[in-house]
């Protein structure tokens, strides 16, 4: 099938790549010219691990192609998919639908013969109305059908979570767009993937339900941690303990810094204001979004209170920028919060990330950059492990002990264990499971 991709950022990008090496064609259209022939020479803008070589792969078989021409694009297309971004809007935390509603009036008058639209964006309940609404006003002779089709892409996994999901949902009560959505699909028919055809609304309700659940899944053991170092537990054996109850699982259950990245933060605050305009209050995911805020400033005091009460005039180094590893994505991430926090109270930060510190020069002032752990750590009063790359999994304790001016380690991804001999010459403290 012939498939047009509106927007490559990390959504439309993945998923127009992952269609094409389905067997269909695909053509992702962006407006942004030079990003467009950095696609087309097989670069892409983000990290994601294997999108580079798929990119690469489908663009030279000739069933990936990038343009700036959307009436090039939708020449011929089955289906044209919306993937544009849907960023927090400023004030008032609702999502910004500028890009979506102006991408369908460019769609609308491009349109020829049956087309089914997909919403691949995270929107809220009730968008895809309003962009059959728009389709109908700027082309009131195209013959279409609206869908939506969220995306439940994790970064750092993203390619599997597309080839190999859980779940596909698709809201239409439309046969033809059915049958379109089955066909585009079809090659995971194989590993007997659950699609779910449903109703629009339910479709659109359906990505936000599942982000506030994972995100309040977070905040508990989050909680949990914090009542365990009070009470002498250990939240590591406390989430193992419950997750084995198969009603309850053990995934989104590891103790940290706060959720981060371009969705939690951004679909609960959106599922929040959807809800106050029709009066139904969730104290729940409001409560959820509200403690993790504050959990990324107490991580900063953490930090502070293993280093003797007071960071002011120390160096800290930081292991950790991105929101979780394999990204470069900065969005929302705990480390924010902590290094302007322990900046604030006069700490001296460095900073080494592998492969995010492009995108922290944009947000961070006064940071050193290194290019590893052990540069990092030099002279340090001390080290916060922020996000768990595997770089930082296996550091040699002795090195860093012998590079860093005093020997005391933060760990915020519990990646070590407390009782491990090698940090014996360490004052390491960690997260739910005390310091020693």
């Amino acid at each position: 099938m012939r498939i047009t991709m509106v927007g490559t950022g990390y959504v439309g990008l993945v998923s127009g790549v992952c269609f094409a090496d389905f067997g269909h064609d695909v053509v992702c259209v962006d407006k942004d010219a030079k990003k467009v022939e950095t696609l087309k020479a097989g670069g892409i803008p983000i990290f994601e691990p294997g999108l580079e070589d798929l990119v690469r792969k489908n663009v030279k078989s000739g069933r990936l192609n990038f343009t700036t021409d959307l009436a090039e694009a939708m020449e011929g297309a089955d289906a044209v998919f919306i993937a544009v971004g849907t960023p927090m809007r400023r004030g008032d935390g609702f999502a910004d639908l500028t890009y979506v509603y102006a991408a369908t009036k460019e769609i609308a008058a491009l349109i020829k013969g049956y087309t089914v639209v997909v919403t691949k964006s995270t929107v809220p309940v009730g968008t895809g109305d309003r962009v059959e609404e728009i389709i109908r006003e700027v082309n009131p002779s195209a013959k279409f059908d609206v869908v939506s089709n969220p995306e439940f892409l994790r970064e750092g996994a993203a390619i599997n979570d597309f080839k190999r999901p859980d779940r596909v949902v698709v809201g239409t009560d439309s046969a033809p767009a059915k049958a379109v959505m089955r066909e585009l699909y079809r090659p995971l028919f194989i590993n007997e993937t659950p699609i779910m055809f449903t109703s629009r609304r339910t479709s659109e309700l359906t990505k936000y339900a599942a982000n506030a659940f994972l995100a309040m899944k977070i905040t508990f053991i989050n909680e949990m941690a914090d009542l365990c170092e009070a009470v002498g537990a250990n939240v590591q054996e406390v989430a193992r303990g419950i997750g084995l109850d198969k009603r309850i699982g053990s995934k989104f259950l590891h103790a940290g810094p706060g959720y981060g990245g371009s969705c939690f933060p951004k679909d609960t605050l959106a599922i929040i204001r959807t809800a106050e305009e029709y009066d139904v209050p969730l104290r729940l995911i409001s409560t959820t979004a509200d403690v993790n805020e504050a959990r990324k400033t107490s991580m900063a005091s953490k930090v502070v209170a293993a280093c003797g009460g007071s960071v002011d005039g120390k160096t800290i180094a930081v292991l950790g920028l991105a929101f979780k590893p394999n990204t470069d994505d900065m969005r929302d991430s705990p480390s924010i919060a902590i290094i302007e926090t322990l900046q604030a109270q006069g700490a001296i930060i460095r900073a080494t990330d592998p492969e995010a510190v492009h995108e922290a020069k944009e947000i961070f002032k006064d940071v050193t950059y290194c290019e590893d752990a052990y540069t990092c750590a030099k002279n340090a009063d001390a080290l916060v492990i922020v996000t768990e790359w595997d770089q930082f999994r296996a550091l040699d304790f002795a090195r860093l002990k012998s590079v860093m001016q005093t020997p005391v380690m933060v760990d915020l991804r519990n990646v070590y264990q407390p009782d491990d001999p090698r940090l014996a010459e360490f004052k390491y403290d960690s997260v739910g499971r005390g310091a020693n």
